[in-house]
């Protein structure tokens, strides 16, 4: 019989794991969601920039996107290629067995390539996490990492606790033991995405990396919290509550678009959502007005603010490209600032 981590069950947690299945079943069957094709691409885009960012990497979002769409971009070469290397790694993580070594080394390799001497490879060496000069957390010693590992996915795949708890766990226990030299908690965030997807496939395509990387400071504090007092409580109910504020970001999302297609409201998304990309090739004069016109498609009511913290481009930056969207009578905008949406339609 393998050993269970140390964690327990809070009332919390179970809180969390009831709103987290009636959440995701309406979004799977309540909504156009699994069908939107579109928007799992630029999740899956935000999964990776938000897992790279909380890392330190220092490309924007329209960076990312960029990068993973084959262009040029002016950054530290290491970063970008980082960014084809998660890119990767995301898009086989259905093929992965989250219970074998092989798979996860095989994900390691894939994530880390070109980037540290020991890819796809468990360190050889000792590694620990610093403030400064103060160790927070010193991983296990490299010759106890394999049979850890292997104890550690034993009992996953042996235990009857529901997968939701499983990852949260799971996740915590690899940050906690560290297995490689470099890319422990891409890999710890990528393992858990895996191991929800394994239960329902739509967890494939919610990026719940972005609400970890928004609150950074409380995911690093409830790591190390959990690492002090040997017990991942807190961490469990931390990473299932930005599981669940991920999935209500995507349903009020798709209950917006719904509404707003219901009402007759947003023309372009009736006419052209099939083929968004065929449009903007067509239309846009260059990546900038690219990225503000898919924005703009696929969130009709996004703000000019969000357009600019999305591309990574300054507010005075987006505000000008707008202005010659409009000129050419590509954009407008219909309503008050707050509350109004934008039109994407063919010029005259």
């Amino acid at each position: 019989m393998t050993q269970k981590p140390p964690f327990n069950i809070t009332m919390e947690a179970a809180d969390y794991l009831a709103k987290i299945v009636e959440a995701v079943t309406r979004l799977e069957f309540g909504t156009g969601f699994k069908r939107d094709i579109r928007l799992h691409r630029e999740n899956r885009v935000r999964s990776i920039h938000s897992s790279l960012a909380i890392e330190g990497n220092s490309l924007s979002l329209g960076e990312v996107t960029a990068v993973i769409d084959g262009k040029l971009v002016a950054g530290k070469q290491a970063e970008i290629k980082e960014v084809k290397n998660a890119y990767e790694a995301y898009d086989k993580v259905l093929t992965f067995d989250p219970y074998t070594i092989k798979d996860f080394l095989k994900a390691h390799k894939l994530m880390t390539d070109g980037l540290v001497k020991e890819s796809g490879k468990f360190r050889s060496g000792d590694v620990g996490v610093f403030d400064g000069d103060v160790p927070i957390h010193v991983g296990a010693r490299p010759q106890f990492v394999y049979g850890l590992i292997e104890e550690l996915f034993a009992w996953a795949k042996d235990t009857d606790l529901h997968p939701v708890l499983k990852s949260a766990a799971l996740h915590y226990e690899i940050e906690t033991i560290h297995p490689f030299a470099d890319g422990n908690g891409r890999m710890g965030r990528l393992w858990q995405t895996l191991m929800l997807a394994k239960w329902n496939p739509v967890f494939a395509w919610i990026p719940m990396e972005s609400v970890v990387y928004e609150k950074k400071p409380e995911y690093y504090d409830a790591l190390h919290a959990g690492q002090q007092t040997n017990n991942s409580n807190g961490f469990i109910e931390f990473t299932l509550s930005a599981l669940l504020d991920s999935i209500s970001v995507q349903a009020k999302y798709q209950g917006e678009l719904i509404a707003a297609q219901s009402s007759g409201s947003v023309e372009f998304v009736e006419k052209f959502v099939e083929n968004p990309d065929e449009f903007v090739e067509k239309y846009a004069e260059s990546d900038i007005h690219k990225a503000i016109l898919r924005l703009m498609i696929e969130q009709p009511k996004i703000s000019a603010k969000s357009i600019s913290e999305k591309a990574g481009m300054s507010s005075r930056g987006v505000q000008k490209n707008i202005e010659t969207l409009k000129n050419r009578g590509l954009v407008e905008r219909v309503g008050a600032a707050k509350g109004g949406h934008w039109v994407v339609k063919k010029p005259e």
